[in-house]
């Protein structure tokens, strides 16, 4: 008999949030909500809480406790500020941490604090906060870190396959991340100086956020999980290629020392990935994203345009310098791409404002988190300025 594991959601209301509850509707007998929580959402948060009765509703914005303690149901707790989605984290056996952006850095750090699992969807506070999550990471006891992202999720299965708790061994030549191409692939640098907002939303295989998949346009999302492959399985950057493969079904890949390569294949369906987190190390019997293999037809891989793409670049650049570089890289990003969905700044604009910030870069290194968020503090000073000053329409 399968015991039930108990989930908590930080970010339940967004696309993550939401293909998580779909994944324990499909399996309700194995997955139980103990918490959910929001940055703002208040609606949508009590819709849900309504559904799934957790015992705690958590909300970012503290200025919403009220309206949100009104709208739950009755005996539901309400924790609300800015540590409250942090606080739901010890609640359950597993937290799923779909925060947007480096917001999910307290989530992150408060899950492996408390021995839980973490089912990490939240790239930029491994990105950002590397040093500090790697230190209590190394503590005994500290919960186990399961990736979230499709392809990190795949390199935990194909390293699997070697050595039970996902390690990158001696016998790892390298790890291979799969890219889709985003909706701008075979598209030349002066092909894209007039790309709309909605060009760029519009993504031809997956559907996520505005913010990722904006970054997934410009390949920076392709970088950030380069940075985070290195954190996550502590291989060296020239270990960890990228390649395009607009099918997405090759999710990624690891090539062993005797030429043999692993790789992971399924229909894009992020809920594989999350079923896989929350039941690790386990299965579920939930077939989300099996392939007709008689009607798959064919996989394609190419090399990714560094010229019309040169945010890829610009992460491997931060990610080998190392410290802070990528709490800078990350933070600017986040600035560069809010002034592209406001219409602020052209598409062809966000590399050019993250190499900029990167620039100024002091070459700090950070032991402590308020080190990481001063300087996700000051790279957005630097960003928004350069924005400002040069690269605003």
């Amino acid at each position: 008999m399968v015991s039930v594991t108990t989930v908590s959601i930080a970010g339940s209301t967004g696309s993550i949030g939401t293909q998580t509850l779909e994944v324990v509707a499909a399996e309700p007998e194995r997955f139980e909500v103990a918490a959910l929580g929001a940055g703002s959402s208040v609606e949508a948060l009590a819709a849900q809480a309504w559904q799934w009765s957790p015992k705690v509703v958590a909300i970012a914005d503290a200025s919403l406790a009220g309206a949100l303690a009104a709208a739950v149901p009755p005996g539901t707790e309400v924790v609300a500020g800015p540590d409250a989605l942090a606080s739901i984290a010890p609640v359950a056996d597993v937290c799923v941490n779909g925060v947007v952006g480096f917001a999910g850095l307290g989530v992150t750090l408060a899950t492996l604090e408390a021995g839980r699992r973490l089912a990490l969807a939240n790239k930029e506070s491994l990105i950002a906060g590397g040093p500090v999550v790697r230190q209590v990471r190394d503590r005994p006891g500290a919960g186990d870190l399961v990736p979230v992202d499709s392809e990190h999720c795949a390199v935990h299965q194909c390293l699997r396959a070697q050595h039970p708790d996902a390690r990158a061994g001696e016998w790892v030549s390298r790890i291979v991340l799969t890219a889709s191409g985003g909706p701008f692939r075979e598209r030349s640098r002066s092909d894209l100086q007039a790309v709309t907002v909605e060009e760029a939303l519009d993504h031809p295989t997956w559907s996520m956020g505005p913010k990722i998949t904006v970054d997934s346009s410009t390949l920076m999302n392709k970088g950030l999980e380069v940075i985070e492959a290195h954190e996550l399985f502590g291989v060296g950057y020239d270990q960890i290629e990228v390649v395009v493969h607009p099918q997405s079904i090759v999710h990624s890949m690891v090539e062993l020392t005797d030429g043999a390569t692993i790789a992971q294949l399924s229909t894009p369906d992020m809920r594989l990935p999350i079923a896989y987190a929350l039941a690790y190390p386990e299965r579920i019997g939930t077939p989300f994203g099996a392939i007709d293999w008689a009607r798959l037809g064919r996989l394609d891989f190419e090399p990714p345009d560094l010229e019309a793409f040169p945010c890829l670049g610009l992460a491997y650049a931060a990610g080998r310098s190392g410290g802070l570089a990528p709490a800078w890289l990350n933070a600017a990003n986040e600035v560069a791409v809010a002034a592209f969905l406001a219409g602020r700044i052209r598409w062809v604009a966000i590399p050019d404002v993250l190499e900029a910030t990167l620039a100024r870069h002091d070459g700090g290194t950070a032991t402590s988190v308020d080190e990481v968020i001063d300087a996700d503090r000051r790279a957005r000073e630097v960003a928004q300025a350069l924005i400002d000053e040069r690269f605003s329409d």
